[in-house]
């Protein structure tokens, strides 16, 4: 048995690698989808929250986007230098940027959206119904099991 069988043996039981590779492979097609509109996944996402909630926090965008508040402000930045955000001071708290969507980044959503939704309706679509249900049930008991820490951890 050669190392790649090994491995692959050693791991097949393991949710996590099949629940990784999946990540990977969804990531990887929505990367390639959103190239062509220059946006990367953690972008669009941005994007994709702001559209919902306009004005929301970075920190909450970033805890929507999973990734970290730094990255997080590295993204409004740049999406900021390419004029599909803007950021203002807010009216309450000088400290505290307003995030929004800019008419051009509005008319990028709409069209990165629409190959983005493509991905996913892809994906769904290989499930029937009761499946793709079932899968994401089975998908947030692992989050609520894993992000239920024993008391004292």
């Amino acid at each position: 048995m050669g190392a790649e069988e090994r491995i692959a043996d050693a791991v097949a039981w393991r949710p996590g690698n099949a629940i990784k590779r999946a990540e990977q492979a969804l990531i990887a097609e929505k990367t390639r989808v959103l190239r062509p509109f220059g946006l990367t996944v953690p972008q669009y996402a941005a994007m994709y929250a702001l559209s919902l909630a306009p004005g929301v926090s970075g920190a909450k965008l970033a805890r929507y986007c999973a990734v970290t508040p730094q990255s997080m402000t590295t993204v409004l930045k740049t999406l900021e230098s390419r004029g599909l955000v803007e950021r203002r001071p807010s009216s309450d708290h000088a400290q505290v940027l307003v995030t929004r969507l800019t008419r051009a980044g509005q008319a990028l959503l709409r069209k990165a959206d629409a190959a983005a939704v493509a991905v996913e309706r892809r994906l769904v679509d290989a499930f029937t119904p009761d499946e793709a249900g079932l899968l994401r049930d089975l998908l947030e008991r692992a989050v609520v099991v894993l992000e239920d820490r024993p008391p004292g951890e």
